[in-house]
């Protein structure tokens, strides 16, 4: 249980670390009415948080 524990515990660290960037960021509190609405709002966090992410790796490689 504790090896199969581990393995999802470091899954979770990075995916949980994305959402808690994107809360207070891009105001990542879901309150749609719909399921379609929430996706669409979670989705379009996740485009902004990449980019983000993406233009920090470019600059970072860029420098040197």
């Amino acid at each position: 249980m504790a090896r199969a524990n581990a393995r999802k515990f470091t899954i979770r660290a990075a995916v949980e670390h994305a959402f808690a960037h994107q809360k207070p960021r891009y105001g990542l509190f879901i309150r749609t009415i719909g399921l379609a609405r929430a996706e669409a709002k979670l989705t379009l966090a996740n485009i902004a948080y990449n980019m983000g992410r993406l233009i920090f790796h470019e600059r970072r490689h860029a420098m040197g």
